[in-house]
């Protein structure tokens, strides 16, 4: 096979022959090999935009496969595998297609669950003919997916002995990657969003010598996600693409790609010649916010969801440092009467005591707009006491905001905690302090709406006239003038509010 001939193999049923240069292959039992054209596949960094920085660290990769004498001739040896890790949508495995596009090298793609059968043995074998056949066509790429099913800590508990198959199939993988001298030209990349469960075994260096986080993009990373995207769709005049990415914090590459798709559906619906703004914002509201029910609801149920919906905008408004109000409705979508949405200015990465309290505060006003103005409780605040009960959790068991707790994490983000060594006593001081705060943000919640009432009412009003209010016209029926709210330098994740609940 020529050297830079392009190859992507899947592998199938058991004791599998991979193919590199038929059109099939027939394995033992009849099991049929397919093989994809490369050149329909193929991908560049051309394709992938909002992760710069990633792309900076793979091109030592790219540039070793061109040229794997540049680096020899200085003693230096490539990685013999990179782990890309990161959230669903982030883009690690077409960062690993562009790589190989890139570098013109044969690619060899395989989730890691197909390494796993019932039968003992066929996951080493599939690992043992994969790397030869990688070693055969090299320099080349082997690209392992969810790598995180066959990779996790051995030894647990649904291991028997040491002849568990997955872990037999680990272990062959961890013998092939010894195996590479450095100058094979067999890179292997793996993906995983779990890399907290790996074998160290798997991360030591000589195997998986490098880790890359991929994060979601920022703001430029988002606006260069969508002009990918919307290469191939005709776009109005009036299409701004910078706004909609202010309009995303927190969306990965999968999810503004599926925000594209959804907006050229619309408009071809609505039998347009080409997407325009209106497309791609009903798109997005249709993303972040559910898809619109029809059924008629109660007049005296659609007034109550109004001021429990007015009740969360109107304290996201008036709380200092909060993230502005962008859409209120009562318009029934997904299992929520209403819903009411809320993103920052700019990309906040991290948040203080004081942000927090207020994101309990604002996810309690609906609770407290119905409490203030018709006395009952209802089942609409449920996904509402979720949020808050999760950031009071996390306030006072992970992040050190209680004083009675002290600066020590508490609660394992994953696992029981009294396996941790904590005690009963501490658990109890812990919900207590979740108690506390929660009372005292209601308590909080409750005050403001009371000195408020009027602009409570005047967004009651408007929203029970037209269903949905846009960001002015919120800030316009409260007669609040609206301010950019600061942008935070910690680090962190954009946060994204729905803050109603199913009823």
């Amino acid at each position: 096979m020529a050297q830079n001939a392009a190859v992507v193999l899947t592998i199938a049923g058991p004791f599998p022959i991979l193919a590199t240069n038929c059109n099939s292959t027939e394995g033992v039992f009849g099991k049929k090999q397919s093989r994809v054209d490369p050149e329909s596949v193929r991908v560049t960094f051309d394709d992938v935009a909002g992760i710069d920085e990633v792309e900076a660290e793979i091109n030592e990769i790219v540039d070793f496969l061109k040229d794997p004498e540049k680096d020899r001739r200085l003693g230096a040896r490539a990685p013999k595998g990179v782990l890309l890790s990161g959230a669903p949508g982030t883009g690690k495995t077409l960062l690993a297609r562009a790589t190989a596009g890139e570098a013109k090298v044969p690619f060899f793609s395989v989730s890691a669950s197909e390494f796993i059968e019932m039968i003992v043995g066929v996951g080493v074998s599939r690992v043992r003919e994969l790397f030869a056949e990688a070693r055969k066509v090299a320099p080349a790429i082997i690209f392992i997916d969810e790598i995180d099913t066959i990779g996790r800590t051995r030894g647990g508990a649904r291991a028997f002995g040491g002849h568990d198959e997955r872990e037999q199939t680990l272990n062959q993988i961890l013998t092939e990657m010894d195996g590479f001298s450095g100058s094979e030209g067999v890179v292997v990349l793996a993906a995983t969003n779990r890399p907290d469960v790996l074998d160290p075994a798997l991360l030591r260096p000589g195997r998986f010598d490098r880790q890359i986080m991929v994060h979601p993009p920022d703001h430029k990373g988002r606006v260069a996600i969508l002009k990918v995207h919307t290469r191939s769709v005709p776009l109005a005049s009036d299409v701004d693409l910078d706004s909609l990415a202010s309009a995303t914090p927190g969306m990965t590459g999968a999810d503004l790609a599926n925000l594209v798709n959804e907006a050229a559906l619309l408009a071809a619906r609505h039998r347009n010649e080409a997407v325009h703004q209106r497309d791609l914002l009903e798109a997005l509201e249709k993303v972040q916010l559910g898809t619109a029910r029809n059924v008629v609801i109660p007049e005296a149920e659609r007034r109550r969801t109004a001021y429990h919906e007015a009740g969360h905008a109107l304290l996201g408004m008036i709380q200092p440092g909060a993230d502005p109000v962008r859409k209120v409705s009562i318009v029934p979508r997904g299992r929520a009467l209403g819903v009411t949405l809320s993103t920052p200015e700019s990309d906040r990465y991290g948040y203080d005591a004081g942000y927090l309290r207020g994101r309990i505060i604002g996810a309690l006003g609906g609770m407290a707009a119905e409490q203030e103005v018709f006395n009952v409780v209802t089942t609409g605040s449920e996904s509402d006491l979720e949020t808050v009960s999760r950031i009071a959790r996390s306030m006072v068991g992970r992040w050190g905001m209680s004083e009675r707790v002290g600066r020590r994490s508490v609660l394992p983000s994953d696992g029981e905690p009294r396996m941790a060594g904590v005690s009963d006593a501490l658990l109890d001081t812990v919900d207590e302090e979740v108690r506390r705060i929660t009372e005292e943000c209601y308590a909080d919640a409750c005050r403001l709406l009371r000195e408020h009432r009027d602009k409570l009412d005047a967004i009651v009003g408007e929203l029970l006239a037209h269903e949905s209010l846009d960001e002015a016209e919120i800030y316009a029926a409260a007669g609040i003038a609206h301010k950019a709210a600061q942008p935070t330098d910690a680090p962190g994740a954009p946060m994204t509010t729905a803050a109603s609940g199913p009823r």
